[in-house]
């Protein structure tokens, strides 16, 4: 059999606030909606615009963080896999579910708003929020603080020259 490849990103605004829930042993879960605008020309030329609905689900610290520092409106980056599950309703009826779980978020910038008081984005950052392998884990950071802060990203090497000791004929390819 072939191996498979699931792998999903969004970026939207948050339709409504992260709802968080914990497991019977504690595990916490959020869910919330992403709103994602699509548009298209149609038949007569016209531009035509829709906006989907995508429910995500977060698991461990990550939710904790989704649920602390994201609102109703605020942009967001979901980087993730779709599962699709089945459940039995209160009357018995089998119902699907579809969704994304999450296993990276990046907070984007937002204009206003939102429950980051007290930490703000001025400097135009993206904060980025990553699950370390699915299940959260440590506290937003932006790439100035993962780099350095002094805006060289990751470094600047327009200013180096070739060394004396580049020799063309050792590459391997």
């Amino acid at each position: 059999m072939a191996r498979g490849f699931n792998k999903v990103i969004l970026m939207g605004n948050l339709a409504k606030d992260p709802q968080i829930r914990y497991t019977a042993s504690k595990q916490a879960v959020a869910s919330f909606s992403v709103a994602v605008n699509r548009s298209w020309k149609g038949k007569n030329g016209e531009l035509q615009e829709s906006v989907d609905f995508i429910p995500v689900v977060v698991w461990g610290p990550l939710a904790e963080n989704c649920e602390r520092y994201l609102s109703k409106g605020r942009p967001v980056l979901v980087e993730g896999r779709i599962q699709v599950r089945s459940y039995d309703d209160k009357t018995g009826q089998k119902r699907w579910v579809t969704e994304v779980v999450a296993g990276d978020i990046t907070f984007l910038p937002s204009s206003g708003g939102g429950k980051r008081e007290d930490r703000p984005s001025s400097r135009g950052d993206y904060e980025v929020q990553s699950s370390g392998g699915g299940y959260g884990g440590g506290e937003p950071r932006s790439f100035r603080d993962d780099f350095g802060g002094d805006g060289d990203f990751p470094m600047d090497i327009s200013e180096m020259g070739p060394s004396a000791d580049d020799d063309e004929t050792d590459i391997p390819f």
